[in-house]
């Protein structure tokens, strides 16, 4: 098996915003998280544990969100580089899910909510500046150039260096609208974007990775191993007779343990087989050759599941094993 004992992660260009980036990030959605039964997913100390193994593996980029862990995530990720110097690393922050009950003004991308909540990131990571502030998700409500012209006065004032656009479903239009009425204004265009992405979820492929590359804007995926399905840890027995812990979940079940997924995962087996890796591994090595991908974004609930996705930067896929793995599930638009 692959590991990550000798890893030193290269850097790679962060789309045309010239800076550059790890390239497998590092991101936090599960620090501070609860279960349904209360449970913390990862405290702070394990938090500290993991952020210390990125660092060690070479990691520089570090993922965020105002609302992982109620907060708790900037919070530690602050603390944690209060003992480092802080311009040698790359932090990057979301906002748009509502933050208090009652009120709708702390929800989207409305002027209020972003100068609000881009000072409050800024207080719980106990830095002057945020390098990439996402959008979390779109928000309709608020217009386009309404958006544009708050996030660009954040740059301006030098809170934040580079924006960025992350989604759920494809909306190449309306990053395309935006960019294009910042450009018209002189402002501040998106120029980072992370879509959901992986072996299995393939709704970018077509006009929203195409524009994307058109724009040579940064594509960072998150869910690289489409909710934990990519690992390996489902079977086709279990996961189709809806006897794994997974089928709890019925939109899970629905969404990935389908045969036709568990046959994509055959293939991947065989091409993990081959390259002596894990699946995991094998999954973060395809999406790291495809066109247009800039740097997948992992996380991990221990340092052993760390090392073991970090160390997929070693794994040479030849062509062929890509395009098997490519087509062992069609996207959504033949031959891309």
């Amino acid at each position: 098996m692959t590991d990550a004992d000798s890893l030193d992660l290269d850097f790679v260009q962060l789309g045309r915003t010239g800076i550059q980036t790890s390239e497998l990030q590092f991101g936090t959605w599960r620090f501070g998280k609860e279960t349904e039964e209360g449970n913390v997913e990862i405290g702070e100390e394990r938090a500290y544990e993991l952020l210390d193994g990125y660092e060690a593996a070479g990691g520089r980029y570090i993922d965020a969100a105002d609302v992982y862990g109620g907060g708790k995530a900037e919070e530690w990720i602050g603390n944690w580089l209060a003992e480092r110097d802080r311009e040698r690393y790359t932090v990057a922050s979301k906002i748009y899910w509502q933050i208090r009950d009652g009120d709708p003004n702390s929800r989207g991308t409305n002027r209020k909510n972003i100068r609000h909540r881009v000072d409050a990131i800024l207080d719980r990571l106990d830095t002057d500046y945020i390098d990439v502030l996402y959008i979390h998700r779109w928000d309709d409500q608020t217009p386009a150039r309404e958006m544009m012209k708050t996030l660009n006065g954040l740059v301006e004032a030098g809170k934040v260096h580079y924006l960025g656009a992350s989604t759920l479903r494809p909306n190449a239009w309306k990053v395309a609208k935006a960019n294009e009425i910042a450009k018209s204004e002189g402002w501040e265009p998106f120029t980072v974007l992370q879509p959901r992405y992986n072996l299995v979820d393939r709704e970018i492929e077509g006009d929203y990775l195409e524009m994307a590359r058109q724009s040579d804007l940064a594509v960072c995926p998150w869910s690289p191993l489409g909710q934990g399905f990519l690992t390996g840890k489902y079977s086709r027995e279990d996961g189709l007779s809806g006897e794994s812990r997974a089928a709890e979940s019925s939109r899970f079940q629905d969404a990935y343990l389908t045969e036709e997924n568990f046959d994509l995962h055959d293939e991947l087996d065989a091409v993990a087989d081959e390259v002596d890796a894990t699946p995991a591994q094998t999954a973060l090595a395809w999406l790291m050759h495809r066109d247009g991908v800039t740097a997948p974004i992992v996380g991990a609930r221990t340092t052993d599941q760390l090392e073991e996705n970090l160390a997929a930067a070693q794994i040479d896929l030849s062509d062929e094993q890509v395009r098997r793995l490519t087509e062992a599930k069609g996207g959504p638009y033949a031959g891309l």
